[in-house]
């Protein structure tokens, strides 16, 4: 072969290699495009810490403690925290699969007649010059740099677009016009940029101050202001609601509160001691679980799971058991509601291979292990999705009397009944669903 021809032969491999590389860039997905939106719609228990936890606190309180979101400090000259180790794009992934919601916070620039700051010689305060046009432009250009700090950080972790991000804007002189003022303008400019980034814009203030502050102008002054899509309310009443007298009742109302409701305090969980804020969400949609259809229009969903025998009149959950049995890979036949030879067989099937003996009847403690049949994931008051219609549906069978509506959202009533089967067999009556919880309900312990 000649240097002529394998030159081009070498060349038209690397044009080919390159052209792979390049389909392969374009069509890979990013691990952190994967992550879901944050927080996302949910009514729950929060907490945050100045330090992000270790992975070893954050999966001990996952199962031990209320809490199913955090607020993490990501940017900001003046965070008390600057230093992070534990936050990397794996952290903030890991716990986003797990189930956590993260509430992403910036302490940037704050109020220049706060007099603790600036924090440390090289952050600043917010500009509080009101400029030529009297525009606070000066303020303004601060807001938009740290915006897009902000996103950049948040988009190196793998916080995607759409999420929320929190600005802290801590307490202050509302009296002080040119303080004031000249904080409004930066949150004005911080929002109007994060919208211009896709993410949606929360500020995180004291009920007495930056919140009043913002709501006064949401009513008095309705055009002079971008505000924030969610206000994340500093009131430490011990109330774990949304509610303050500092501010109307219709202000970021539904889905547009959240409130730290206990300052700074220590808590242990699973023998992990953490500093904390507690906070309320009622964010979004609030906890919610889309609409699922198992074998077309086949209603699954009862409060009560009895058992079937032959000669039954069930048609609805023998309908119901079909369509599980369908769905498992057990059963070919009609969903019919007839608890037929064939029916009977693949119920048969199902228990020998579950580790219960094969019977003609269908008991309370098969429903449980075959209601419980899948994913295990750490479940608690505000989880939501096809998982806690699992746990529902099982608790549904342990006892007649839990009643529960299936709904998909983990509420108040399913941790009750959730307890209350704990405490039945000899569980921790946490109220959270672990994988010891998913075993006992499996093998349909009552």
């Amino acid at each position: 072969m000649t240097p002529h021809r394998r030159l081009r032969r070498t060349l038209a491999a690397a044009v080919v290699a390159a052209a792979t590389v390049a389909a392969t860039l374009s069509t890979a997905v990013p691990a952190e495009a994967a992550n879901p939106v944050t927080p996302g719609n949910f009514t729950g228990h929060g907490f945050d810490q100045c330090l992000a936890p270790s992975q070893r606190a954050m999966d001990t309180w996952l199962k031990h403690s209320p809490f199913l979101a955090v607020g993490i400090y990501i940017a900001g000259d003046s965070r008390g925290c600057r230093n992070q180790p534990n936050l990397t794009p794996t952290w903030i992934s890991t716990q986003l699969r797990k189930g956590w919601r993260l509430l992403p916070i910036t302490l940037g620039p704050q109020a220049s007649c706060h007099p603790s700051f600036p924090r440390y010689r090289d952050d600043r305060t917010i500009n509080p010059r009101p400029g030529a046009n009297g525009n606070y432009a000066k303020a303004r250009k601060q807001a938009r740099y740290w915006a897009g700090q902000t996103v950049r950080t948040a988009q190196r972790l793998g916080i995607v677009k759409r999420s929320t991000l929190w600005y802290d804007l801590e307490g202050f002189d509302l009296t002080n016009t040119r303080c004031r003022e000249s904080a409004l303008a930066f949150l004005s400019a911080w929002t109007t940029r994060l919208h211009a980034l896709d993410y949606v814009s929360g500020v995180y203030s004291s009920a007495g101050s930056g919140i009043k502050m913002l709501d006064n102008v949401r009513v008095n002054r309705p055009d002079a202001f971008t505000l924030p899509d969610r206000i994340w309310i500093a009131r430490w009443d011990g109330r774990a609601n949304t509610r303050t007298d500092y501010i109307r009742d219709d202000g970021w109302l539904p889905g547009g509160r959240m409130k730290q409701y206990r300052g700074g305090h220590t808590e242990t969980w699973g023998g992990v001691t953490i500093n904390i804020d507690s906070n309320w969400l009622d964010l979004g949609k609030g906890s919610w679980a889309a609409r699922v259809e198992h074998c077309g229009s086949t209603r699954v969903d009862f409060r009560n799971y009895a058992a079937i025998e032959p000669g039954s009149a069930l048609g609805g959950r023998v309908s119901a058991l079909q369509c599980f049995l369908k769905e498992s890979g057990e059963y070919g036949g009609a969903v019919n509601g007839s608890y037929n030879n064939r029916t009977r067989a693949a119920a048969a099937r199902w228990q020998r291979a579950h580790g219960y003996s094969a019977s003609t009847t269908w008991s309370r403690r098969h429903w449980m292990g075959l209601t419980a049949t899948g994913s295990r994931p750490v479940l608690k008051l505000g989880s939501a999705g096809e998982p806690v219609r699992r746990v529902q549906r099982a608790l549904n069978a342990a006892s007649g009397s839990a009643g529960l509506k299936v709904t998909g959202v983990f509420n108040a009533a399913t941790a009750s009944a959730l307890r209350k089967w704990q405490g039945r067999v000899d569980h921790r009556t946490s109220g959270i669903v672990t994988a010891k919880s998913w075993k006992a309900l499996r093998k349909g312990r009552r």
